[in-house]
C-alpha cells in the first residue's frame, strides 16, 4: 500500500530537516516552510496528518490551521501543532481552531512519532478516514452535507467509481488493488483542485468517491467528469503489466475451462444534487 503522507510546516531548517530524516523511513514527508506555503501543498499534496509550528513568519500557526479548516479539501486533515509555548491558552486556542494534537518544544522524539501514528490511526480506527485513500468517509461525509444544508447551499454530488476494479483485483491482488485506489484518490483530488471551486470536497463511500462541489453548470459539471476520467485513464495503465496493456484486456482464470476477459479499468461518473 502507498506510503501514508505527512507535511511538516516549519521553519526551522534544523528542526525540519531532523522530523524529515526520522519520518522518511515509513512516510512520504512534505516540507513547507512558511505559512502560505503550508496551506498550498496542503490542498495539492493531500497529507494524511500535518505537523504544524505556532510560530511561522508571514501566517503564524494559528491563522494556518484556521485556514486550512475553512477549506473543505484540508478541514479534516489531523493537525498536531508544535511549539515552544507552554501556556496553556496557547494550547486552548490552538485546540480550539481545530488542532487535534499539541506538542511543545523540546519534544521526545519518540513520543511525538507515537502521536503521529496514533492522530493517522484514529482518524481510519473511528471510520472518518479512509485507511487506503485517506480520504473523509462516513461520519465526515454526512457532517459536510449537513454543514452544507444549514448554510443553505446549492451544491451538486459527483460520484466516480472504478470500471473492472474487481477482475483487476482477482487476477494482481489485494495489495495492487489497494494502490490502484491510492492512485485513483489522486485523480480525483487533483483534478477537483484545479478546476473545481475552492470550496469542493471528496470523500470516499465503499469503493465509490464522492465530490461535493458549488459548481451548477451542467457543462462544467460534465467537463469536471471527463476531467477526472482522462486523468485516471493516463495513468493506470502503469498498473497493469505490459502484456495485459499490449492485449487491452486481461486473462482470468487463464489456461482453465472457465477463461474469460474484462476490459482495462476506467472512471465511471454521474452527478446529481446532494439534498
Amino acid at each position: 500500500m502507498a506510503n501514508k503522507r505527512i507535511l511538516i510546516i516549519e521553519d526551522n531548517d534544523d528542526v525540519a530537516e531532523m522530523l524529515s530524516v526520522f519520518f522518511a523511513h515509513q512516510y512520504d514527508v512534505y516540507h513547507a516552510d512558511t505559512g502560505p506555503t503550508g496551506v498550498e501543498m496542503a490542498r495539492t499534496r493531500f497529507p494524511n496528518l500535518i505537523l504544524l509550528d505556532v510560530m511561522l513568519p508571514e501566517m503564524d500557526g494559528y491563522d494556518v490551521c484556521q485556514a486550512l479548516r475553512q477549506k473543505a479539501l484540508t478541514r479534516y486533515i489531523p493537525i498536531i501543532f508544535l511549539t515552544q509555548k507552554d501556556e496553556r491558552s496557547s494550547k486552548v486556542r490552538g485546540l480550539e481552531l481545530g488542532a487535534d494534537d499539541y506538542i511543545t518544544k523540546p519534544f521526545d522524539i519518540d513520543e511525538l512519532r507515537l502521536r503521529v501514528r496514533n492522530s493517522i490511526d484514529a482518524a481510519t480506527r473511528d471510520h472518518l478516514h479512509e485507511i487506503r485513500t485517506g480520504l473523509p468517509t462516513g461520519p465526515l461525509i454526512e457532517e459536510e452535507i449537513e454543514r452544507r444544508k444549514k448554510a443553505g447551499e446549492a451544491c451538486m454530488s459527483l460520484y466516480f467509481s472504478i470500471d473492472a476494479f474487481q477482475p483487476y483485483m482477482d487476477v494482481y491482488g489485494f495489495m495492487a488493488a489497494n494502490e490502484v485506489m491510492n492512485y485513483a484518490a489522486r485523480a480525483v483530488r487533483e483534478i477537483i483542485t484545479e478546476q473545481g471551486t475552492p470550496h469542493d470536497f471528496v470523500g470516499i463511500r465503499s469503493d465509490q468517491f464522492v465530490v461535493l462541489t458549488h459548481t451548477a453548470e451542467e457543462a462544467t459539471l460534465t467537463e469536471l467528469q471527463q476531467s477526472v476520467g482522462k486523468h485516471f485513464a493516463e495513468g493506470i495503465r502503469a498498473y497493469y503489466t505490459f502484456s495485459d496493456v499490449e492485449r487491452g484486456q486481461l486473462l482470468l482464470k487463464m489456461g482453465t475451462a472457465q477463461q474469460t476477459i474484462a476490459p482495462l479499468m476506467t472512471f465511471k461518473a454521474h452527478s446529481e444534487r446532494a439534498y
